[in-house]
């Protein structure tokens, strides 16, 4: 008989660049014309094609059991319409094949930004509490056939989080 899982409450912490620094980047508006420079996305999309899409999810509310990373590309996301959203990370170590529970935390996103997770970034998300939400993504065309490395943790530590 296997011991019933826990539920483990994560607090999601406002995003800023500064916070985030170790998973990827925040992308903020900037003014027409400006030069590229380190606050633009940093991507990395050379071994494929790119994919940028949009797509729908509905009712995700803010709970999770797995996180997933890709090690071919990094992967942008963002929401439409102004809606704030959820995502629990964990640092890409790139000699580990599953994430560092003791590192995985959590972030709110509001609606007027975008992410760019690193080469390797350990997600779960995007998550809400919105009926639905639309997010644009920016990924290879065939990362989710290829390059999609999922950790389960109710499966390793008996595991549930929730974000709040």
């Amino acid at each position: 008989m296997s011991a019933s899982p826990t539920l483990k409450q994560l607090k999601a912490e406002l995003i800023t660049p500064e916070n985030f620094q170790r998973y990827g980047q925040v992308i903020f508006a900037s003014k027409d014309g400006k030069s590229f420079d380190h606050e633009d996305a940093q991507l990395n999309l050379q071994n494929g094609i790119p994919r940028f899409y949009i797509m729908r999810l509905h009712q995700k509310g803010t709970k999770f059991h797995k996180i997933t990373r890709h090690i071919q590309c990094t992967q942008c996301l963002g929401s439409l319409e102004g809606k704030d959203w959820f995502i629990a990370v964990c640092p890409p170590e790139n000699d580990i094949n599953e994430p560092v529970l003791s590192e995985l935390a959590a972030f709110r996103i509001p609606g007027n930004c975008f992410i760019k997770l690193k080469v390797g970034t350990w997600h779960a998300g995007p998550y809400f509490d919105h009926e639905f939400v639309d997010f644009y993504n920016l990924e290879l065309s065939d990362t989710n056939l290829v390059d999609h490395f999922t950790h389960d943790f109710l499966k390793s530590h008996q595991l549930e989080f929730e974000m709040l």
